[in-house]
């Protein structure tokens, strides 16, 4: 029998045992452990009315109410109560959760040019940010500067709580955790849709053959592609490209995706087919910023519309508001513009 040189009572902290031979074990008390265990409870309380009752800066403040879980819940580790928003007529539910992305003060350059004059933003995880406004805004450049494909003049920029522009910031990370699609479709001509998807996880993320194959083809499987498998780029129309890119950038398992105008280069009959594909991936709860001009998308799946103009957010809100009641002139002229009763 162990003889027990300490208890609980007399030793909250540490209890000292010997064992049959007269070695020494030290062990965890039980109080200890009860102690740890209301500690973790109270903290868990506290972070769950923190989240509900200051949603963070720039955060939709608008038909929310708590949900437990969520889809996002496997990535953060944490069963904490989430933000529902109901996005536009479909009264679509998506979990919402912390801030993901923050932008602070961002200025872009270009020579004497300015492009970007001061932009502060942030986008919860699971938000869709719907970018609209005319061309040359700022709009693309602000989202080339997210992963730092253009190095921003001056702000900062935080991905996840990890600042983007510190000067230690890990851009092959980075670029892995924000997947972009652009305008162009930029797919590897000799290689097939299925080789294009596989390239990126093969070469930087180092998974093996098998394992690259079996998720490509669930991601073209997934942008309605599996029978466009062995097919090359030149023989798929803009629209199946377009989604050869989405499986391309989810095939890194990105924490946030960009969309930059990436039906703008499609004929009007295959725009539809892109845009259904982006739709299922915000319904899946993906954090999404989209720059389109496609503002029936936007009153549709976004859950925040975001107006910029001349470098600068002049106005920003729920798509409800922003189409059929928005404050600023500016906003109004450019709705008004594209034909939409502003």
């Amino acid at each position: 029998m162990a003889a027990v040189l300490g208890t609980p009572d007399t030793d909250p902290v540490k209890a000292m045992t010997r064992d049959s031979k007269g070695r020494r074990i030290v062990r965890l008390s039980r109080y200890r452990s009860a102690v740890a265990i209301r500690v973790r409870l109270a903290l868990s309380s506290m972070r769950s009315l923190f989240q509900l009752s200051s949603p963070g800066i720039g955060m939709p403040a608008f038909a929310v109410r708590p949900v437990p879980g969520g889809p996002n819940a496997a990535r953060t580790g944490s069963d904490r109560q989430r933000l529902t928003v109901m996005r536009g007529p479909w009264s679509r539910q998506t979990p919402m959760g912390d801030p993901i992305v923050r932008v602070e003060d961002l200025q872009k350059c270009f020579g004497e040019l300015v492009v970007l004059r001061g932009v502060s933003l942030t986008v919860a995880r699971g938000e869709v940010v719907v970018i609209i406004g005319p061309s040359g805004s700022g709009k693309s450049t602000l989202l080339k500067c997210l992963n730092r494909l253009e190095e921003p003049t001056a702000g900062r920029i935080f991905l996840d709580g990890v600042e983007v522009t510190g000067p230690r910031a890990n851009l092959p990370k980075i670029r892995r955790d924000i997947g972009m699609v652009f305008q162009h479709f930029n797919l590897f001509p000799h290689m097939t849709a299925l080789q294009n998807v596989m390239e990126g996880p093969r070469t930087v993320l180092g998974l093996a053959a098998a394992e690259a194959r079996r998720r490509a083809r669930e991601l073209l499987t997934k942008v309605g592609l599996a029978e466009k498998a062995d097919v090359k780029p030149a023989q798929l129309s803009g629209g199946q490209q377009q989604r050869v890119a989405i499986a391309r950038a989810l095939a890194m398992d990105p924490k946030v995706m960009l969309f930059d105008e990436v039906t703008s280069a499609l004929d009007p009959e295959l725009v539809g087919e892109v845009l259904t594909v982006m739709k299922r991936l915000a319904d899946e709860g993906m954090t999404m910023l989209v720059v389109t001009h496609e503002m029936h998308f936007g009153e549709r799946v976004a859950d925040r519309v975001v107006m910029v103009d001349e470098g600068v957010i002049i106005e920003q809100g729920p798509p409800q508001q922003i189409f059929t009641k928005a404050v600023h002139e500016r906003t109004r002229r450019f709705l008004n513009q594209l034909h939409w009763d502003a």
